[in-house]
């Protein structure tokens, strides 16, 4: 009876001794890793995203990693680098603008993609539909090539006998083609001829001037993706000045740059919601259930330093729509 009672305390305490290593010998949770592909880096927008992750909860490198991607604005590397994060088995893939969403799209057909700043994404094919997208992609739409009209308004309202204006497009990315349509249809309602300049590599700017001028161009609309995506802006915004052409396109950085006007959205809020979708899809939702949001405000900025450098005037009822004017 002793000999069974001293056998029973043994095996009691040599439970108790091992069940805190049994429990420490459990497999923790798998790290949650998402793919960041874009076509180059952006310090304000990237920090803007990963600020928002951290908002909910998702902390770089503590429960939650990040596959950075940048094809140093060189579309044709998308291919390959999307593929790259398809072969690391990452458990979604972030995005930005049409040519990057397209090439994770072609892809992979099953890993839940969330793209910010996007054309359009049903005219351009990505979606189904705003509000049921289907398939594996979800996000946002920038609403660019939808406001050409009010951009070409507002040269009307700088310039009102503008009669001719270019717009430059980029080859690569797919949108280009509603970007200039948009522009054309908007042209062909206020009694304007539209010059598309579409280029196919960046090396092509200085004959793309060189074409408007000798077209006579009065004014220019930039596509976006020259700004920051493939960071032209600056280069863009002196040669315009030096070609003596008006500017409008979508986003700050090209009125910061010395563009003349910027009518679009602010992008920054736009990539920390990009963070709500990473969040909804890591804990369990499908992409094709989440509709497509747009966003409701937008923003016009006036450049009257490079207004002066073009001997511009703008007009008092203009300045006064400006919700920002660099001096």
């Amino acid at each position: 009876m002793w000999r069974n009672m001293v056998g029973l305390i043994v095996l009691l305490t040599l439970g108790v001794l091992m069940a805190p290593r049994a429990t420490h010998a459990q497999p923790s949770a798998k790290m949650p890793r998402i793919g960041y592909l874009a076509l180059r880096a952006l310090a304000a927008e990237d920090e803007a995203f990963k600020q928002g992750l951290r908002d909910l909860g998702w902390i770089e490198g503590k429960n939650i990693a990040i596959e950075y991607r940048w094809a140093a604005g060189q579309v044709e590397r998308l291919p390959a680098l999307a593929a790259e994060l398809v072969r690391l088995q990452v458990d979604l893939i972030v995005v930005r603008s049409t040519a990057v969403v397209q090439a994770a799209k072609d892809a992979t057909p099953s890993i839940p993609i969330v793209m910010v700043l996007a054309a359009d994404p049903v005219r351009t094919g990505l979606v189904a539909s705003l509000a049921r997208p289907g398939g594996n992609i979800t996000g946002m739409s920038g609403i660019s090539p939808e406001l050409a009209g009010k951009r070409l308004e507002l040269l009307r309202d700088l310039l009102p006998t503008l009669s001719r204006v270019a717009f430059l497009a980029y080859e690569g990315d797919p949108a280009h083609r509603l970007f200039l349509q948009e522009a054309q249809d908007a042209a062909a309602r206020l009694g304007m001829q539209m010059q598309p300049v579409v280029i196919s590599s960046v090396e092509e700017m200085d004959s793309a001037f060189a074409a408007m001028r000798s077209e006579r161009a009065e004014a220019l609309m930039v596509q976006p993706v020259f700004t920051g995506v493939l960071g032209q802006t600056q280069r863009i915004a002196d040669l315009a000045v030096t070609h003596r052409l008006p500017t409008v396109s979508a986003l700050r950085e090209f009125a910061e740059a010395g563009g003349l006007l910027c009518y679009g959205v602010d992008v920054l809020p736009m990539y920390r919601r990009a963070a709500v979708f990473v969040d909804k899809i890591l804990k369990g939702a499908k992409p094709g259930d989440l509709p497509v949001e747009q966003p409701m405000a937008f923003t016009l900025i006036i450049n009257l330093k490079t207004a002066k450098a073009l001997g511009l005037t703008i007009p008092p009822a203009l300045l006064f729509q400006a919700d920002k004017v660099i001096k």
